[in-house]
């Protein structure tokens, strides 16, 4: 299976299958029916813009990853963002407003980008642009959430806006969750998921793998659980640590063979649910998808890195197009090199291959 896998397909057909299913789910109601059909004809349409300008010699990636705000209302422990300053609880300054943000996502939208996740910091901060995102129903949009602010007022708008898709921070049970995330977060997140449930609102569950809790975090007592909170994707992500002492945390070579082997398992399993897991699913997709090859990020300033863990940029969207941002020096150096397809020991090669890529970007 995992020879042949194909990350864009699993996701894009898997997207279809929940879509089909929320239809069903949705019947009663027209008007919801209607945005799930609408979204599938949307979907296929991105795929062809992309494969028109293939034919072109321009490679437009299916995925953005975008950083909407530099702050949080957390302090998790081993957080890359906080570690590479690209949140902190100071004043954001410079960032990109609202409308600035809803250009990019239309000019995405047009070059045939179908999936922005939406990123932080914590993302409903912002809800000025998460409302913006919901108005472009041609985009799905994952929003990357710890979970502690999904209100009434947001549950609303997430019903409203069916392309908005809540992805819950969790790190398994509620010990493992509240030691990295605070106390009560895991409750409250939970909560959070049975609102949704209660109101019909497609979710998801973002687990970061570590060697402490890889076998939990994948068995089935625990991914029962989470389908009957009714969760519809898991994305599995690998630890990256940024500090020494975290460093046994971080998957090795066994815990990466592990968890393709039960990923195999689990999306048989589990086939009313999508699973998704970074980087694994990237190596068998042929190597590291970043810089472009399948997707890239826009940090919270607009600048365009190559990954959220490579925070480096040399082009910013407040004074560049997407396509040009996708021919920067730093994103071709990377993708004509071969620092994507390089073997690495850790969860993301940019992040463990920092020297090569400094030396691209002050080259």
């Amino acid at each position: 299976m995992n020879k042949e896998f194909n990350l864009e397909k699993y996701l894009t057909k898997g997207v279809e299958k929940i879509i089909k299913n929320a239809v069903k789910a949705t019947i009663k109601n027209p008007a919801e029916s209607i945005f799930m059909a609408k979204y599938t004809v949307a979907l296929k349409k991105a795929n062809e813009k992309r494969a028109m300008a293939e034919e072109k010699g321009e490679h437009i990636p299916p995925f953005l990853i975008a950083s909407i705000t530099s702050s949080c209302n957390l302090h998790c422990a081993g957080c890359y963002s906080r570690a590479n300053h690209a949140c902190c609880d100071c004043t954001p300054v410079s960032q990109l407003t609202s409308e600035e943000w809803k250009k990019v996502f239309l000019e995405a939208r047009d070059i045939g980008i179908g999936f922005i996740l939406l990123a932080g910091g914590e993302p409903m901060i912002r809800k000025d642009v998460i409302e913006i995102a919901g108005e472009i129903p041609e985009i799905l949009f994952p929003i990357f959430t710890n979970g502690t602010l999904i209100d009434d007022a947001y549950i609303k708008l997430l019903d409203q806006h069916r392309n908005l898709v809540p992805i819950v921070s969790i790190e398994g049970r509620e010990e493992a969750t509240d030691n990295r995330r605070g106390a009560g977060v895991y409750q409250r997140a939970i909560k959070a998921m049975a609102c949704m449930k209660d109101n019909g609102i497609i979710f998801g569950a973002s687990i970061t793998v570590t060697t402490e809790n890889i076998k939990e975090v994948t068995s089935d007592t625990f991914l029962a659980k989470l389908e009957e909170h009714g969760c519809k994707v898991v994305f599995y992500v690998e630890f990256v640590p940024v500090i020494e002492v975290a460093a046994h945390l971080a998957p090795g070579d066994y815990e990466r063979e592990y968890l393709k082997t039960q990923l195999e398992k689990i999306r048989v399993h589990h086939d009313e649910m999508v699973f998704i897991s970074f980087p694994g699913d990237e190596k068998s997709s042929g190597g590291c998808l970043a810089a472009g090859r399948g997707f890239f990020h826009i940090n919270s300033h607009g600048g365009a890195e190559p990954c959220p863990f490579s925070p480096y940029s040399d082009i910013n969207v407040k004074d560049s197009s997407l396509r040009e941002v996708l021919k920067s020096k730093l994103f071709l150096g990377l993708r004509d090199g071969n620092v994507l397809m390089e073997e690495h020991s850790g969860g993301c090669v940019l992040f463990e291959r920092k020297e090569q890529v400094e030396a691209l970007f002050y080259g």
